[in-house]
């Protein structure tokens, strides 16, 4: 199970968030998906502070973690 990465964010500065799960820290794009089909989700925020970002790519409001990692969890039991 892939927990949430928790970061401070700084409102309005554009972030970009790995779709592909190929980048080093599985959060932040860093160009591995090159010659890929996939592309970095861009987003800001509105406010500086923490935000839990989803790694495990499983979440309907991507980039942010809404517990649905959780919910596999609970299914494969």
């Amino acid at each position: 199970m892939a927990n949430p990465f928790k970061i401070n964010l700084i409102a309005n500065k554009s972030y970009s968030y790995c779709l592909c799960g190929k980048s080093k820290n599985g959060v932040f794009c860093d160009g591995s998906h090159s010659g890929g089909s996939f592309s970095p989700k861009r987003f800001k925020v509105l406010k500086d502070k923490d935000y839990y970002l989803c790694s495990c790519k499983k979440t309907n409001g991507a980039p942010f973690c809404d517990g649905s990692h959780l919910e596999r969890l609970c299914l494969k039991k």
